[in-house]
């Protein structure tokens, strides 16, 4: 039995883990673009394949049993390309997502669809901003005009974006945050709102366990569906136990 597992997450690493205990040869694919990457058990390989088409054919080329999708839950492109891929060849396909955040009492959140829908709902909400969506999508909140008006930015991020943005203060760090941690950063910077994606997971989740405390409203990119007629789990352990009914 062997594997394709396109990862980087926390979750990706925890299965490829359970899967070579269990004896299946696995690939994980990693897409490259963080540096010092933790880096999983068993083969890896580094870099894009070329699209969809490109896809397909690695996987002609070295044929797997199968194909996890466990990459981040905002990782659209690269979803859409291996759905893609599997149907023309036929491999089969899993997508492993971990479950999205809810609010809960006390929490005052805004929903947007995307990056630039969030810049345009953010000066109704706060002027004071903490960005804590990484890298993808920074790019919405630097716009002149009507979507920063008046706003000073603390944007976190692992890496540091090229180029280097000049209209908000960078701060760089990788997770997971303690909430004492978290508060403290609130506090210094005098935050008044936040903007997240709807990342899910531990490793970050004490910002808005933060954002609670300190009653700051909490702007929320929603994470792009995966396609209905896919397979989807939410959990490690579920992916495993596909892998084995699969063999």
């Amino acid at each position: 039995m062997k594997v394709l597992l396109l990862g980087g997450t926390g979750e990706a690493r925890t299965l490829a883990e359970l899967l070579v205990a269990a004896g299946i040869d696995v690939v994980s694919s990693l897409a490259g673009r963080t540096t010092n990457a933790r880096v999983p058990v068993g083969e890896v390989r580094t870099g894009g394949f070329g699209g969809a088409d490109g896809l397909a054919d690695w996987l002609r080329a070295h044929p797997v049993d199968a194909v996890i999708d466990a990459t981040h839950p905002f990782a659209a492109t690269m979803t859409a390309h291996i759905v893609a891929a599997s149907r023309v060849t036929d491999v089969p396909l899993l997508v492993l997502r971990r479950p999205g955040w809810t609010p809960g009492r006390g929490d005052n959140w805004h929903w947007a669809d995307s990056p630039s829908a969030a810049a345009e709902l953010l000066p109704s909400l706060g002027s004071r901003v903490f960005l804590t969506i990484g890298r993808q999508g920074l790019d919405a909140f630097a716009r002149p005009g009507k979507s920063r008006p008046g706003l000073w930015t603390l944007a976190r991020c692992v890496d540091p974006p090229e180029p280097r943005p000049s209209w908000c203060t960078l701060v760089l760090a990788r997770g997971p945050f303690a909430l004492a941690d978290e508060l403290a950063l609130l506090r210094e910077h005098r935050i008044d709102v936040m903007v997240t994606k709807d990342s899910g997971g531990q490793a970050t989740s004490a910002k808005l366990d933060a954002a609670r405390q300190l009653h700051l409203p909490v702007l929320v990119i929603r994470r792009p569906p995966v396609p209905t007629d896919v397979r989807t789990v939410e959990s490690v352990d579920q992916a495993v136990q596909w892998v084995m009914r699969t063999t």
